[in-house]
Order: C-alpha cells, then sequence, then structure tokens
C-alpha cells in the first residue's frame, strides 16, 4: 500500500546533469535478518527514471544514452552493519509538522523488530542534544516507550533551530558509540548532516547518516510531497471555511487566512483547490499589486460589489516587497525574518475601504501554529511509515549521505548534496496553478 502522493506530485522536470550517486561506508557482507518472499528484496541495481525535458529524453534515447535515474529504496539482501553490535540514533531539527512522532515511531520499531537493534537513542531539543553544555538528556528508545507518540503532534524528543558545533555533534556520536544517525528535518537539517557526513569521513569513521524530508511548506527540492504537507492541507481548509462563514454572515465581509509558506505556496494553493471557497490565492511565487486598476484591492472592490463577501488566503512570505524592512532581521537558522503580511493586508484593506465610505468587516484568521502542531492525518501516517521503514533499510545496508524520498511514484534514494541544491516551488505556468486561477477566478492582480 502506498500513499496517494500523485494528486500532489509537484516536482516537473529534473536537470540531466543531476548526481544520483549514493554513498556506502563499505561492502555489504552480513546477510539481512529480514525474513521476506522471494523477490522482495531489491538491489543498487534497481533504479527508477526521473523526469528530464522531452528533448533531452529523445536525445539521449537517439544516442542510446542514459538518463538520470535514483537508487531504489528498499531492504537489501545483505546488511552491512552487525545489528547486534549497532546504536543509532534519532534528531529532530527545525520547526515542529505532523507526522514527525510517526516517523520516529517507525524508525524505532523497524530497528527493534525487523533488525534486531537494541541500542536506539533519541536526542533531545535538536542537534544541542548533543552539545554537553545544553545539559540535554538522552533518551533511551525501545517499542514500549514510543507505542503511542503516534497520537501526538509535534515531536516527543523536542526540537531547536540554529547552528551547533560540527565537531562537537561528532564528538557526541564517538563517545556514545552510534555508528547509525537519523536527522529528521528540512533543507537547513539537511546541509548540517552533509557537515556532520563530511567530517564523520574526514575522521574515518564509520557512522551512516541519513535523512528524512520535513517541512509542511513542501518546500524540499526532489521529492514529491513532504510529510505533513497532507495534513497541513486539512486543517488550513477548516480555517478557510470558517473564514467563509465569517464572510458570507455581514455585508461586505471578508474573510482573510493566512497560512505558512514562507518561500513556496503549496499550502494556500493546494488549500484553495480543496475548499473552492477562495476568491485571492495569493504566494510568494506570484508578484501581486496592491494598488491600480488591476491590484488587489480594486479587485476586490469589484468582488464585493458583486458578492458582498470575499475570502482571501495568503501564504506567509507572499507580498514581502510591502513589509520587509530595510535592514533584514534573521532567525537562529539564518532565514530572513517575515514580515507579517496578514495583519498588513487586513489594516490596508480596512483603511482603503473607509477611505472609499463603504464599511467593510474583516475576519482575519492566522492557523499556523495549529496547522502544524497537530497530529498527523491517516494518509500522512501512512507515508511516514514508509519513510521511516525505508530510512532503517538505507542505513542498515551502509548507505550515507542521502535523503529517503517519494518521487516519480516510488521510494527512492537522493544524496542530501542534491536536495539542499535549491528550493522547491509552485511553478506559475504549471496546470497546478493554472488550475488555481480557474478556481479563485482573480486574474494576475498585476498592472503591467
Amino acid at each position: 500500500m502506498k500513499p496517494t502522493c500523485s494528486l500532489f506530485d509537484f516536482i516537473e522536470e529534473i536537470p540531466e546533469d543531476i548526481n544520483t550517486q549514493i554513498e556506502t561506508l563499505g561492502p555489504a557482507r552480513i546477510e539481512n535478518p529480514l525474513d521476506l518472499p522471494e523477490g522482495c528484496f531489491v538491489t543498487d541495481e534497481m533504479r527508477i527514471s526521473l523526469r528530464v525535458s522531452e528533448e533531452f529524453l529523445r536525445q539521449a534515447l537517439a544516442e542510446g544514452r542514459s538518463f538520470p535515474a535514483a537508487e531504489l529504496a528498499g531492504p537489501r539482501p545483505y546488511i552491512y552493519f552487525d545489528p547486534a553490535k549497532s546504536r543509532a540514533a534519532i534528531v529532530t531539527c527545525g520547526g515542529l509538522c505532523p507526522g514527525i512522532n510517526d516517523v520516529i515511531r517507525s524508525i524505532v520499531l523497524t530497528l527493534y523488530h525487523s533488525y534486531g537493534v537494541r541500542h536506539i537513542y533519541g536526542i533531545r531539543y535538536g542537534l544541542q542534544g548533543f552539545i554537553p553544555a545544553y545539559g540535554h538528556d538522552v533518551l533511551e528508545l525501545s517499542p514500549e516507550v514510543v507505542s503511542e507518540i503516534h497520537e501526538l503532534g509535534g515531536t516527543f524528543l523536542g526540537t531547536s533551530r540554529g547552528h551547533q558545533p560540527v565537531d562537537q555533534i561528532v564528538d557526541a556520536l564517538e563517545r556514545m558509540n552510534v555508528n547509525i544517525l537519523f536527522m529528521i528535518g528540512g533543507d537547513g537539517t539537511f546541509r548540517a548532516a552533509t557537515k556532520i557526513k563530511e567530517e564523520i569521513a574526514r575522521r574515518g569513521l564509520k557512522i551512516a547518516v541519513v535523512g528524512v524530508p520535513k517541512t509542511i511548506d513542501n518546500d524540499i527540492w526532489l521529492v514529491s510531497r513532504t510529510f505533513g504537507f497532507v495534513t497541513a492541507v486539512e486543517e488550513a481548509c477548516k480555517a478557510i471555511r470558517c473564514a467563509h462563514t465569517e464572510a458570507v454572515g455581514a455585508p461586505n465581509g471578508i474573510g482573510l487566512v493566512k497560512v505558512m509558506g514562507r518561500y513556496s505556496g503549496f499550502i494556500a494553493a493546494a488549500a484553495t483547490l480543496a475548499t473552492k471557497e477562495v476568491n485571492f490565492c495569493l504566494i510568494p511565487e506570484e508578484d501581486f499589486d496592491l494598488e491600480g486598476p488591476q491590484g488587489l484591492l480594486a479587485a476586490l472592490e469589484r468582488r464585493l460589489k458583486e458578492r458582498r463577501h470575499a475570502v482571501i488566503v495568503v501564504a506567509e512570505g507572499a507580498g514581502q516587497k510591502y513589509v520587509q524592512p530595510e535592514k533584514p532581521e534573521y532567525d537562529p537558522s539564518g532565514n530572513i525574518k517575515l514580515g507579517d503580511i496578514g495583519t498588513f493586508l487586513r489594516d490596508r484593506i480596512k483603511a482603503y475601504f473607509q477611505e472609499r465610505g463603504l464599511e467593510v468587516y474583516v475576519r482575519y484568521i492566522d492557523p499556523s501554529y495549529i496547522i502544524r502542531s497537530v497530529p498527523a492525518s491517516v494518509d500522512d501516517r501512512i507515508y511516514c511509515g514508509f519513510l521511516g521503514q525505508y530510512a532503517v533499510h538505507a542505513a542498515m545496508a551502509g548507505k550515507t549521505g542521502l535523503m529517503i524520498s517519494y518521487l516519480n511514484h516510488h521510494y527512492v534514494h537522493i544524496p542530501l548534496a542534491e536536495a539542499t541544491k535549491r528550493r522547491k516551488q509552485v511553478n506559475t505556468r504549471s496546470r497546478f496553478w493554472l488550475s488555481v486561477l480557474e478556481s479563485t477566478g482573480q486574474g494576475r492582480l498585476r498592472n503591467d
């Protein structure tokens, strides 16, 4: 059984020069203890073709050349690590996201029951947990400890942002005799994971580093969709329906909903398509004007004259040209702190209609932290289970410096270095975004 990713398969063309080679710590010579039927093991030669341009594909086929293909994820017939002597650690980094606990639980259960690994550690509060100065305890993980954590939102290990000294992190791994590290996080976490892997290699250690992509924004490159995204869209839809109810409940009612999405507007766009009640969807990838005959305010005024109510959904990273200070500020992870586009739009809309002597009722809803803190939906829960299992299979085979990805309708291994080269964003020329425009009828909201 596979999660229904096809509806959210946002990856389009993939560069033909992508490096899909996965590093290994050495030859896998230990027979896999999994008791699987014949044909259930996979080999490194089993690969999944990635999407490239039609022109490149035609040329490659005509010339008999190969084209980019990723290593298929799954249990190998032989593994690198001896389960009886293996020690694994799990760390969660960055912001909260529905499904983190499901991934942790899946990793622990697969290590313990499928491979017989008995030493599994949970690192508290992100990468801080490796640094002695913070004083965070390490948790011993077992099936009993994680048996019910999937019913909770957030991460029961805790998380944090910010950079930590890579040498001290690897020192901690050495002290704990850990030889497998699972890192659950986004692109910032994966950049840290790459540095950790490089320090491990510099010291000549045999420690596997495997990443599981996590962000409700769905903006990690080379992943069809990240876990927690579907849950976030479902929760955003609840807020949008409430905003619609508020809007139709008053003359010239306006429901304004801000959702997460720093650089990518997937949540806003998908929730717009799902509810069918949104009249304006604003995302970071598509610039919009406020003023002028084709700007948002004029379009909103026309909508109110026609229907007496309107619903606006805005991603947090949209319209930053209106709210960013001249001197930007940064959070502990190095991300630019966003200006509050939600409250800006609320106040600007009120002022605009007050200037025109038209009374409006703006109901502003910001469900951001509610959305990211809830337990995972059924679909995401299934998805998280697969991700955790495939992460363990990769690690036990001695593979390192990779993330588990669902791409082109298969679970595959993708090098961390490739996953952090760019950010996935909504293609505003895609059928996906054009469908949003058709659903809302908003037009381009530009005067040019």
